[in-house]
């Protein structure tokens, strides 16, 4: 009986791939802009790249891209921290709270981050000293607002508050997302409000909240840029254009920066790609980036099916893979 239907087996289909003439035309099109672009790069002099390998990893230069790195962390914890806050306090019921945090967002993604950074740097002017205790009342401690507040700090506080109030946004839309009836069951189990949020709503919506986050400390890294409106003049864009004027060179020294801006970018990338990939799992495709499976992903899927049905028993034992697809 198996040897009869093995005999009756249609023959397989060798079909052959439709030629896309298109695409090939459209990738050579690229690739030979790609290829006039990278002729440009290397064979025009006036970008003086043996000044840029000289001077690469440069102390000064390395100096320059720690303090970019710095400011870049640090604003991005107090960003994260405002941001967790004042989301929360818009989830409240409490109508200050609510308001207080929509005045803080309001004001904050209204102004430019220019024009706070220049604030910063001149609050020392508007408040010669600050103080605590009790308002219209005795003060406890007295500080110099220019002693407290230096310029790194100036430039730290004024990135870390502009950044919380977009960042609060994207939190907030992220707790949004994660469904009512997961809440209503942990308050069954006798959860708090507090255990409700860590342990329930922020795992769930973390999967929304990191890529956008992601973005943000991207873009962060870029607009450490602007601090010199505090100013401050020791983050990596700033020292460049500074060697570059005392050199009377500042293309090379624009390239350094532009290098560095763009190593720093791709470890942050990698490191946003991994976070989105363990915060995903168990989405539709994997890490949850909606990105097509490669080609070895495919035949390792096609073989595990296969796999499958052959250990189901459903096609004979004999020559099974003219019977499956």
């Amino acid at each position: 009986m198996t040897s009869q239907r093995n005999t009756d087996a249609p023959e397989l289909i060798h079909a052959v791939p439709v030629k896309h003439w298109g695409r090939w035309i459209s990738a050579a099109a690229v690739a030979v802009i790609a290829a006039m672009i990278a002729h440009g790069l290397v064979s025009n002099k006036q970008f003086h790249w043996d000044i840029v390998f000289e001077n690469f990893f440069k102390p000064n230069v390395l100096n320059a891209v720690g303090w970019t790195l710095i400011l870049t962390v640090a604003a991005m914890i107090i960003g994260i921290t405002l941001a967790v806050t004042l989301a929360v306090m818009r989830r409240s019921e409490n109508p200050v709270l609510r308001a207080v945090s929509m005045a803080y967002i309001w004001f904050f993604r209204g102004t430019p981050i220019y024009t706070q950074l220049i604030f910063w740097g001149l609050v020392g002017t508007l408040y010669p000293k600050l103080s605590l205790g009790i308002p219209f009342g005795p003060e406890f401690f007295t500080f110099d607002t220019n002693s407290l507040i230096t310029a790194s700090r100036a430039a730290i506080l004024g990135l870390g508050l502009n950044e919380g109030a977009y960042l609060s946004e994207i939190v907030r839309s992220g707790l949004n997302s994660v469904d009512p009836g997961q809440e209503e069951a942990a308050r069954a189990l006798g959860m708090s409000p507090g255990q409700i949020l860590r342990r329930v709503i922020i795992p769930q919506a973390m999967r929304v909240i990191v890529p956008p986050t992601g973005n943000e400390t991207i873009s962060m890294l870029k607009t450490t840029s602007l601090v010199t409106a505090v100013p401050f003049t020791l983050d990596l864009t700033a020292a460049m254009r500074r060697l570059g004027s005392n050199s009377f060179l500042p293309i090379p020294y624009l390239v350094i920066a532009a290098l560095w801006y763009l190593i720093i970018t791709s470890v942050l990338m990698a490191i946003q790609s991994r976070i989105e990939a363990y915060y995903g799992k168990g989405a539709k495709d994997a890490g949850g980036s909606g990105r097509r499976a490669t080609g070895k992903a495919r035949k390792k899927e096609r073989i595990s099916r296969q796999a499958a049905l052959n250990a189901a028993h459903t096609t004979p034992d004999e020559n099974a893979a003219e019977w499956t697809p």
